[in-house]
């Protein structure tokens, strides 16, 4: 039997375990509701300890939804690494992955727009986290789009975006078994409505 000494885990630094504690809390219970006493009893430190890493409660929440907004932006990567080449082809299973989250019934939707909701002051330090996330989703779609060759794919990126955020509201008021449901179908029915097929059909029966 050797006797090496075995090697005992590393502990998480304070920093990760404070934004840990809060990204669970605030998903769960709201932002307005937690309180850095109870952000630091979850991460099992102290409020002086949270302090030391985050100079207010407000610097907190928006590094907790920088760290969001990078891990949903890495999606598109995993996208393209699947489908490689094929914007058609990362459009649809970019609908399929977001139908998978407004199905699961354990989620409370997304965690920026429901920032949004509960923090409404312009000049908030989470703001401009929030407004460059969605604006940065948009984009993305748009450029996908285009390189479907989808018509007018600046006006479809608007809509495919618009449908999920009402998709995600409404799976949170009525449930996912509600218009929620359809959202994969009507995504693809839209993009079927500007591809160069139907295009050329359109242009066909006019003459």
């Amino acid at each position: 039997m050797s006797n090496a000494a075995i090697a005992t885990p590393t502990p998480t630094p304070p920093r990760e375990r404070l934004l840990a504690a809060a990204s669970d809390l605030f998903y769960r219970q709201g932002i307005r509701a937690v309180g850095v006493e109870a952000i630091a009893e979850a991460a099992g430190t102290n409020k002086m300890t949270l302090y030391r890493h985050f100079a207010s409660k407000d610097e907190l929440v928006a590094e907790y939804l920088r760290r969001l907004a990078a891990g949903s932006n890495a999606i598109w990567d995993e996208l393209e690494e699947r489908h490689p080449g094929s914007p058609c082809a990362q459009l649809d299973a970019w609908l399929e992955e977001m139908a998978g989250h407004l199905a699961d019934t354990d989620e409370r939707g997304c965690a920026l727009a429901n920032a949004a909701v509960e923090l409404p002051e312009k000049n908030h330090p989470a703001r401009p986290v929030i407004e460059e996330f969605k604006k940065e989703q948009r984009a993305r779609l748009a450029a996908l789009c285009r390189g479907a060759g989808l018509s007018q794919p600046e006006l479809v990126a608007d809509e495919l975006f618009l449908i999920l955020e009402g998709a995600r509201v409404s799976s949170q008021s009525i449930g996912p078994g509600g218009p929620a449901c359809s959202f994969v179908r009507m995504g693809r029915a839209l993009i079927e409505a500007h591809s160069a097929p139907h295009r050329n059909d359109s242009a066909g029966s006019r003459e």
